[in-house]
Order: structure tokens, then C-alpha cells, then sequence
């Protein structure tokens, strides 16, 4: 899996707990560094493409890559692609 988007991404040099939160604030607060990061699209792609289950990746939370997840399969399966 291609990670060289990750040397531009804008958490590289932050404590990794903050993308790992216990709690809703702390997600929120990692949600607005990933919305200035330049490179979120490939992180949440990676994150889904790797099935990563934990912490805030691309901006998006644990539940909202499931749903994203979900949504995909959902499409797939309806436009004949499963």
C-alpha cells in the first residue's frame, strides 16, 4: 500500500494520541487538524483500504468509516459490482 503522502501530512510530527481519543471532544479536536491537512483524502483511503478500526484517519472517526464502508458495499452490490 502506497504511504509516501504520509512525509506531507500534517500530524507527522504531533503525539499520535491525539488521532486515538477516548471521547468525543477528542475527536473533534483531531477532526479539525485533519481538516487543514493537505493529504486527508489518501489518509482516509488508507484507513479504509487497511480496515483500521481505530482512531481518527482522513478526519473520519472508527464510526464513520464503517458507515463509509457500509455506504460502498451498498453501492457495489446495487450497480451489479460485488
Amino acid at each position: 500500500m502506497d504511504a509516501e503522502w504520509m512525509v506531507d501530512a500534517r500530524c507527522k510530527d504531533m503525539d499520535p494520541a491525539i488521532f486515538f481519543p477516548t471521547d468525543g471532544v477528542g475527536v473533534q479536536v483531531a477532526q479539525r487538524i485533519c481538516a487543514e491537512c493537505k493529504v486527508r483524502t489518501h489518509c482516509l483511503e488508507y484507513a479504509l483500504a487497511g480496515h483500521i478500526d481505530h482512531g481518527v484517519w482522513g478526519g473520519a472517526s472508527e464510526r464513520e468509516r464503517r458507515r463509509i464502508l457500509r455506504r460502498r458495499r451498498l453501492a457495489a452490490v446495487s450497480s451489479g459490482q460485488d
